[in-house]
C-alpha cells in the first residue's frame, strides 16, 4: 500500500528537530520492509505563522509499505514521536497523520492555504475525517495543521534539496565544530548548491545555532548536488546519521498572492504593487520604513537592519517610484506594515537638479556673480539673460530590476537570486541511492 506519514511540531526553541524524527524512522521503516517513494519531504509553511516554534517545517514520508504491517508502522511511528518531541514545552503540540493511496486535491489544496494563509485547526480536522486511515495529537493537537500540509504538499513543481547531518547526543548543546573553508570551497566549485555562504560577510550559514541536534544543512538543486557537498564538507566531530530531504525550501512557495492594501490580513505572505510616497525614514534599530499607495490605501513597509545592503537599496527610492513588494504583513499600534522579503522596482521617477548651463559662445563653464546678478562664463567672460539654472536630469542610484535581502537574511523560502531561472516543473522518478546513512 501508499501510505503518507505527515508529521509536524515535535521541536522547541531549547531542542529537538521534527527532521530528526524523520531520519530516524527512515531508517526503522526500511528495516521493516517499507520502499521510499520519494525522498522525505520537508515542508516549510507560513512563517509569519504565530504559533511556530522555529522553521516551521513538517516533514512527509512516503513509503510503499506491506498492507499486513499498517499497525506495526503506526506504533514505531508515534512511539518515535512519543520519545523524541520537546512536550514539556507549552508550545510543542505534535501532530501525526496517516494516509493511505493518492494524495486528494482537497488535501493539496489545504497545503497552499497552509503556506500562503492562516488556518485554523478545525480545517484541518473536517479534512483528516474525509480522507485520513488515522491521525494522533497531543495536547492542543494543533501539529494536525502542518502533518496534514505535508501530506498535501507533493512538490509535483518547483523544489530544492537539503543534506541535513546530526550531531551524536553527547555533542548537542556544544559548538558545532564546521570547517568554514570548507564551506566556502563548496559555495565556489558545487555552483548547484545554494546560500551556503553569505557573499557580504562571508558568513557560513550551514550550521544553526541552536542545541537540536542538525549539525549542519546544506542546500541545492539536485541530490547528487547536495551529496557531493557533504564529502567535501570538513567537520571535526562525530556524525550520528545524514538525510537527503526534497524541500520546498527556496521557492517562493509562500509569495504568490496579490493584494491590493486594502485587502491585506495580518500574517498572510503578500504581494502588493503600488507608488513611494515620500522619502525613507530610519527608526529605532536602523530598521528603515517607507511608504507606498495603490489607490486604496497606504502601507509601511519596513526592510531591517540585517539586511544589510537590501536596506541601502531601499534608501535609494524616491517619491514616484513603482514598485512590487512580497513579504509577510504585522499588524502593530500604527496599522499594517509590509516586512519586506523581495523588492522589485518596476518604474524609476526621473530626478532633477538645477545647474549652471554652459556657455552658449564658447562652451565654457558658468558661474554666478551674485544675487540676481545672474551668470558668467569662466572661460570668456560672456553674460546674458539666456544665462539661468537649468533643470537637468541626475542618473539614479537605483536601476529597474529585483532586489532580495543577503541569504543571512532571508527565510527558509525565499527564493534566491541564483535559483531563479532553475525552477523545476516536476518531481523527481525515483528516489536516487545513496540518500542517507550513518
Amino acid at each position: 500500500m501508499l501510505l503518507h506519514i505527515g508529521i509536524d511540531d515535535t521541536d522547541s526553541p531549547e531542542g529537538g528537530c521534527t527532521t530528526y524524527v524523520a531520519a530516524l524512522l527512515v531508517e526503522q521503516l526500511e528495516a521493516m520492509g517499507c520502499r521510499f517513494v520519494d525522498y522525505p519531504n520537508l515542508l516549510r509553511l507560513n512563517p509569519n505563522a504565530p504559533w511556530k516554534t522555529r522553521g516551521n517545517g513538517a516533514i512527509c514520508l512516503r513509503i510503499d509499505a506491506p498492507e499486513e504491517k499498517e499497525s506495526e508502522i503506526k506504533k514505531v511511528v508515534i512511539d518515535t514521536v512519543e520519545t523524541n518531541a520537546e512536550f514539556q514545552c507549552d508550545n510543542t503540540n505534535p501532530g501525526i497523520v496517516f494516509h493511505i493511496g493518492e494524495v486528494p486535491t482537497e488535501m493539496k489544496a489545504f497545503y497552499i492555504d497552509v503556506v500562503q494563509t492562516i488556518v485554523h485547526l478545525e480545517d484541518a480536522e473536517r479534512l483528516i475525517a474525509r480522507f485520513s486511515s488515522s491521525a494522533v495529537a497531543w495536547k492542543n493537537r494543533r501539529g494536525l495543521i502542518g502533518a496534514l500540509a505535508a501530506i498535501g504538499g507533493t512538490l509535483k513543481g518547483d523544489h530544492t534539496y537539503e543534506l541535513l547531518t546530526y550531531r551524536v547526543p553527547e555533542k548537542r548543546g556544544t559548538q558545532r565544530t564546521v570547517d568554514g573553508d570548507s564551506v566556502r570551497r563548496v559555495e565556489e566549485t558545487i555552483p548547484e548548491t545554494f546560500n551556503s555562504v553569505d557573499p557580504e560577510t562571508m558568513q557560513v550559514l550551514i550550521a544553526p545555532r541552536g542545541p537540536d541536534p542538525v549539525l549542519y544543512g546544506v542546500r541545492g538543486e539536485a541530490a547528487d548536488a547536495v551529496l557531493e557537498a557533504k564529502s567535501e564538507i570538513a567537520v571535526s566531530e562525530p556524525v550520528e546519521r545524514w538525510v537527503i530531504f526534497r524541500t520546498n525550501q527556496g521557492t517562493d512557495a509562500h509569495l504568490a498572492r496579490r493584494y491590493q492594501i486594502s485587502d491585506l490580513k495580518p500574517r498572510y505572505p503578500s504581494i502588493v504593487t503600488g507608488v513611494v510616497e515620500g522619502g525613507c525614514r530610519i527608526i529605532e534599530g536602523g530598521h528603515l520604513i517607507f511608504t507606498i499607495g495603490d489607490g486604496s490605501g497606504k502601507l509601511d513597509c519596513a526592510a531591517y537592519e540585517p539586511s544589510g545592503g537590501f536596506r541601502e537599496v531601499a534608501t535609494k527610492l524616491r517619491a514616484g517610484d513603482e514598485v512590487r513588494l512580497a513579504g509577510g504583513v504585522k499588524e502593530t499600534e500604527m496599522g499594517l506594515t509590509l516586512n519586506l522579503e523581495r523588492l522589485e522596482v518596476l518604474s524609476l521617477t526621473p530626478e532633477q537638479k538645477l545647474v549652471n548651463p554652459r556657455c552658449p559662445e564658447c562652451g565654457g563653464p558658468t558661474e554666478s556673480m551674485g544675487a540676481r546678478q545672474g551668470l558668467r562664463c569662466k572661460r570668456c567672460g560672456h553674460r546674458g539673460v539666456d544665462l539661468v539654472k537649468v533643470q537637468q536630469e541626475v542618473p539614479r542610484e537605483i536601476e529597474v530590476g529585483l532586489y532580495l535581502p543577503p541569504p543571512r537574511a532571508e527565510r527558509h523560502l525565499t527564493k534566491p537570486l541564483k535559483r531563479y531561472g532553475k525552477e523545476k516543473i516536476r518531481a523527481p522518478t525515483r528516489v536516487k541511492a545513496p540518500w542517507h546513512g550513518e
